[in-house]
Order: structure tokens, then sequence, then C-alpha cells
């Protein structure tokens, strides 16, 4: 499914914005779905958000709805992740990930390094 290499993470403060980036090295958007997951310190990874690469469907966490939003760029072979209003308790490490259209990490079989995105209050 290619390689996926996530970008744009930082530090910001609470009310703040930042997009995240997940480039992959093959054109896996039309076969497969992406989703972002994120793992904070001390939990378990957790299911932010997925676009079907096929038909655009999204899927968000309801912690995150209405705040980010996941898009696909096939001319670029990138998904997004516009994340807006930010809080603290957003901070994790933030994951692209590519795999089935589902909510379960345990559907996704290829993954980026991560990015770390830090919300300060």
């Amino acid at each position: 499914q290619g390689q996926l290499v996530e970008s744009g993470g930082g530090l910001v403060q609470a009310g703040g914005s930042l997009r995240l980036s997940c480039a992959a090295s093959s054109r896996t958007f039309n076969s497969y779905a992406m989703g972002w997951f994120r793992r904070a310190p001390g939990k378990e990874r957790e299911f932010v958000a997925v676009i079907s690469g096929r038909t655009g469907l999204t899927s968000y966490a309801d912690s995150v709805k209405g705040r980010f939003t996941i898009s696909i760029d096939n001319a670029k072979n990138t998904v997004y992740l516009q994340m807006n209003n930010l809080k603290p308790e957003d901070t994790a490490i933030y994951y692209c990930a590519s795999g089935l259209l589902s909510r379960s990490d345990s559907n996704f079989r290829s993954w980026g390094q991560g990015t770390q995105v830090t919300v300060s209050s």
C-alpha cells in the first residue's frame, strides 16, 4: 500500500490551528481508505477521522467532530487533517494509515511514523 510520511505537527496554543499532511509513495487513495489516529501520553491509540479514497465519505470521532476536517488531494497523493480550535487534550502523536473504511486500527495495514502535536493551555 506504499510508504506514508506525516508532517505538519508542532506546538500551538489552545484555540489555534494546524494542518497535518500525509504523503503516500504510491497511488493508494483510489483503492483504500485513509485514516488518522492519535496516541496521547499514557493512553491507547484512538481513532480520529477516516476518508474513503473512492467515494470521499468521511467519519469523525465525536471528540473532534466540527473542529477537524479530513480531505484528500489525489493529484498529490496526500491526505490532510485540518485541525481547528485545538484543545490541550488534542495533544498526541498523530498517525496516518491506509486500509479499510473503518474506525478500528486493526483494519489499517500501512502506517506512517507519526507527527507530534502539542497544544498548550
